[in-house]
């Protein structure tokens, strides 16, 4: 995954909407990394002073490590750049949007709550799910009383929304 060329475009551009805590785990990750770096060079370096770089598993392993840092940076960095923070608080209205927690109701009438959120803030065990997963796709644009079928791997399963909130 080193050295692979991004396209660059219009949907390269795209924005990439996140809750605020998102992209401070974002940053956070960032700052981490760009601390490794030069821990990652010092290895190198240390490494080849060993000599015969070919049967050097310490180099190869540090090079490898430096690879990932900077392609892990490359990618976080272009999310941040890219990042639309979303803040659920300042969002109104009647229908489903990013950011907006949902109740809905299985089809045995037990509410299953779900907040869509972005890529890195995604948690299903938590109760939240990302814009782009298949139920949260379902769900954008609707409205309470609205019905929605969704295709998950044990079949397709239907719910009522029954409340939309932005908390």
């Amino acid at each position: 995954m080193c050295g692979g060329h991004r396209k660059v475009g219009p949907e390269s551009m795209e924005k990439v909407p996140m809750l605020a805590e998102g992209y401070e785990k974002l940053t956070a990750d960032l700052k981490a990394l760009r601390a490794e770096r030069p821990l990652v060079v010092d290895a190198i370096e240390e490494a080849r002073a060993h000599g015969d770089l070919s049967e050097n598993a310490e180099y190869h392993a540090a090079k490898e490590r430096q690879g990932q840092i900077e392609a892990q940076i490359a990618e976080i960095e272009d999310k941040v750049t890219r990042a639309q923070i979303i803040d659920p608080k300042t969002l109104s209205g009647d229908k489903v949007v990013f950011g907006a927690t949902v109740t809905l109701l299985d089809e045995d009438d037990k509410p299953i709550k779900y907040q869509i959120v972005g890529q890195t803030e995604a948690d299903a065990s938590k109760g939240r799910i990302s814009y782009n997963s298949p139920i949260a796709r379902a769900l954008i644009g609707k409205q309470v009383e609205d019905e929605i079928e969704v295709t998950v791997p044990s079949g397709d399963k239907f719910y009522l929304v029954e409340k939309i909130e932005f908390i």
